[in-house]
C-alpha cells in the first residue's frame, strides 16, 4: 500500500531540467525582479500585466498572466527559501476567474554554474492529479522556452 502510494505521488511531481546559455546572476535575477519577469513569464504569446514582487523569505508575490483571448489566471505564493545564485522555493496558488484556489503546490528551482552557463531544474509538487500536472509541465515548458529567448538577449551586452 504504502509503495502504491509513493508512486502516485511521484506521478503528481513535475520535473523540468533545463541548460540556459547565460550566467547564473542572470538567470537568477529573471527570477527575482519583476522588471524581468513581465518580459518572459507564462506559456507562449500571454503577457503579464500585473506582477508585484516582496522578494525574501516570507515575502510574497503575485502576478496576472493574460491569454491572447484576453482571460487573466492569477498566481501568487509565499518566498519559502532564497539562496541567491542558488536555489528558490516558493508556494504556487492558482486562481479561478472568482478568486477560488484550484491549485496549491510548492516549486523548487535550483541553479548551478556550468562553464558560465546554467544548469536549472525546476521541480513543483504535489499536484492533485496526473492531468494538473500534464497541463503545468505544458505551460512551465513554454514559459521556461521564453525565458531561454529572453536570457539570449538580455545576457548578451
Amino acid at each position: 500500500m504504502t509503495s502504491t502510494g509513493s508512486a502516485n505521488s511521484k506521478e503528481r511531481e513535475l520535473v523540468i531540467e533545463r541548460v540556459f546559455d547565460a550566467p547564473l546572476e542572470v538567470v537568477f535575477d529573471a527570477w527575482s525582479k519583476p522588471e524581468h519577469l513581465t518580459q518572459w513569464f507564462g506559456p507562449d504569446r500571454f503577457t503579464v500585466p500585473q506582477v508585484n514582487v516582496d522578494f525574501r523569505i516570507g515575502g510574497s508575490y503575485r502576478l496576472c498572466m493574460r491569454s491572447p483571448e484576453g482571460e487573466d489566471h492569477w498566481v501568487w505564493g509565499e518566498y519559502r527559501d532564497i539562496k541567491p545564485s542558488e536555489n528558490l522555493v516558493f508556494s504556487w496558488n492558482r486562481e479561478d476567474s472568482e478568486g477560488n484556489i484550484w491549485n496549491s503546490t510548492v516549486v523548487y528551482l535550483t541553479f548551478a554554474d556550468e562553464g558560465g552557463k546554467t544548469r536549472f531544474l525546476l521541480r513543483q509538487t504535489l499536484f492533485p492529479t496526473v492531468e494538473d500536472r500534464n497541463d503545468h509541465s505544458i505551460g512551465w515548458g513554454q514559459c521556461l522556452d521564453r525565458l531561454g529567448v529572453y536570457l539570449s538577449t538580455h545576457s548578451s551586452n
